[in-house]
């Protein structure tokens, strides 16, 4: 089991340069602090991180390949060409599909849309895929999007079809090559904008397509919400463009045009203002349910769907999907968690591999990632088919390379790649084991010291009477969080409870706490079966704007909990 948390308390800034920016800005100064502290000490990239504007939207011909792509697609429009997008199954590719259809509509093709499935076509480029798309039609283009970039075979399929190519994609070129094509447009191949996921970059070719020649009746910023759900759900960072994908696509979720959105909203309980969790944990999971049991057709449906009546019945039907899938994740782990006490210390004390037929593996992601962050453990998780072929997905911690680990068990596995943090492998049954050691050994090459003991990164101390609601006015200005601009943790210190804590839900407890004379409510989330220590504590926590009934209040939710140093 993982060692207890270890509380890691970030730096303060320059004071002098706070206080400075504090009287220019007049914003609080704990708010300028967390800025600072983010690297953002430039007098330009200050006010660009908390005021991100459109207008500040680079030219989209700067990235690479856009050109091409925008001029080819101009061929098809005007040659009233056959376009086929082909796209994945997630909320990136399935909104860098929507909002390519909609564009390319705009100026009067008819594209065919086409997303794989995870079961039988399997991710990216692929000739059953391909083939499957095309619906016994040859196009004259295909454009892929969120995947491709390494598909070499396939695009040489394509171009011995007399198939144009397009590929609008944000992962990793590999270093033997990347796929020849009419025009491939990845901000990973040029020296700016690897931030960007595909949603990012189709808004790039959109933009593009609408310089050289603009619509009276298409405005790009409709379609901002779109760009905003691929953005925040694919987790890229929110840094630069993306920050400004982000902030001005959540408010317009707030005011969508779209049936699809507004009918979802509705069944995911999002209410305005919209916030990045409310696509991360809401929307995003919903999009994603129908990608990872069968088919994501209904989720690019729905965006797509300009009946409202309509919208909603595809919403409740990804709400029930999203629902199974959170059934069988279930399932998923509870068995995971019996498999990993099982183990003898020696085959999980650095890192966790487990695997079982049945399991399936548009759940095992989600399940490692779990896993390795309540262990704080590298961890794979595997489903075998009923052909003994186990396909699983590895969640790691920093400091360990799982593509590092994949090199190492390359004897043992059938296939394996991805990121340091995040990655796939295939491994047959029989393997399994071997494959657990090999990982192991790996972990343990790896790891340093202090590797494995998992900590807390906190920005700031605080005392409570600077929680109020004028600060909060300035740290709206930090929103919206995500990656590399995750939610601040904040700690006070000498925390009393002034009353027993109410049980909300039979998970949660409400605490009323009191520093120095100054009371406040926090509310500590599934920690009812916790041990807590004797009083006074110091206290992890996060601040968010509540307003009910008329009444605004700071709310805090407790993070963690130790006895007060």
């Amino acid at each position: 089991m993982p060692a207890k948390q270890k509380w890691v308390l970030s730096p303060s800034p320059d004071p002098g340069l706070v206080q400075e920016y504090a009287r220019e800005f007049g914003l609080a100064p704990a708010v300028v602090s967390l800025a600072l502290q983010r690297g953002y000490e430039s007098h330009e990239k200050f006010e660009q991180f908390l005021y991100p504007r459109l207008k500040d939207l680079r030219d989209p011909f700067s990235l690479p390949g856009v050109e091409k792509a925008a001029l080819r697609i101009f061929e098809a429009v005007d040659g009233n060409q056959s376009v086929v997008l082909y796209g994945d199954y997630d909320v990136d590719g399935v909104s860098s599909i929507a909002l390519l259809d909609r564009v390319l509509s705009a100026y009067g093709l008819k594209p065919r849309r086409f997303l794989p499935t995870r079961l039988e076509e399997g991710y990216g480029l692929s000739v059953l895929g391909i083939e499957n798309s095309m619906a016994g039609s040859l196009p004259d283009l295909l454009i892929a999007a969120d995947c491709g970039t390494n598909s070499c075979e396939e695009a040489k399929l394509l171009k011995e079809k007399g198939v144009d190519l397009i590929i609008l994609d944000h992962h990793e070129p590999a270093v033997e090559g990347t796929a020849e094509c009419v025009a491939l447009v990845n901000p990973k191949l040029g020296d700016e904008f690897h931030y960007l996921c595909t949603a990012g970059v189709v808004f790039k070719v959109a933009h593009a397509l609408l310089k050289i020649r603009p619509l009276a009746d298409f405005d790009l910023k409709d379609y901002l919400d779109i760009v905003a759900l691929g953005t925040i759900a694919d987790i890229v960072p929110l840094e630069a463009e993306n920050r400004i994908f982000a902030r001005r696509g959540l408010m317009q979720l707030d005011r969508t045009i779209h049936p699809g959105l507004i009918a979802l909203k509705s069944v995911a309980g999002v209410k305005s203002p919209a916030r990045s969790h409310d696509v991360g944990f809401k929307i995003g999971p919903r999009l994603n349910a129908s990608g990872r049991l069968d088919t994501a057709e209904d989720s690019l449906d729905l965006l797509l769907c300009e009946d409202l009546d309509r919208a909603k019945k595809l919403a409740e039907a990804l709400d029930h999907q999203n629902r199974d899938r959170q059934n069988l994740e279930l399932e998923t782990r509870e068995e995971a968690e019996q498999m990993i006490h099982a183990l003898p210390p020696e085959h999980r004390s650095y890192g966790i591999v487990v695997g079982a037929r049945g399991w399936h593996p548009g759940v095992v992601g989600i399940v490692a990632s779990r896993i390795a962050k309540q262990y704080h453990r590298p961890t794979f998780v595997v489903g075998i088919d009923d052909n003994g072929l186990g396909k699983g997905s590895g969640r790691s911690i920093p400091g360990v390379s799982l593509v590092q680990a994949l090199e190492s068990s390359r004897e043992c596995i059938e296939a394996g790649g991805g990121h340091e943090m995040a990655a796939g492998v295939s491994v047959k049954e029989e393997n399994l084991e071997q494959f657990r050691e090999s990982f192991v050994r790996s972990v343990v090459g790896q790891v340093e010291s202090d590797t494995l003991i998992p900590k807390l990164y906190i920005d700031a101390e605080i005392q409570f009477k600077e929680l109020t609601l004028d600060l909060m006015e300035s740290y709206e200005l930090l929103r919206p969080f995500g990656a590399a601009n995750p939610q601040p943790l904040f700690m006070s210190r000498a925390v009393r409870v002034t009353r027993q804590p109410r049980l909300i839900r039979d998970r949660h407890l409400k605490f009323r706490l009191e520093q120095d004379g100054y009371e406040l409510d926090g509310i500590y989330f599934n920690s009812s079966k916790l041990d807590f220590p004797k009083p006074p504590w110091d206290i992890a926590f996060t601040i968010d704007r509540n307003e009910f009934r008329g009444r605004v209040r700071v709310n805090m939710v407790i993070q963690a909990v130790r006895k007060a140093s």
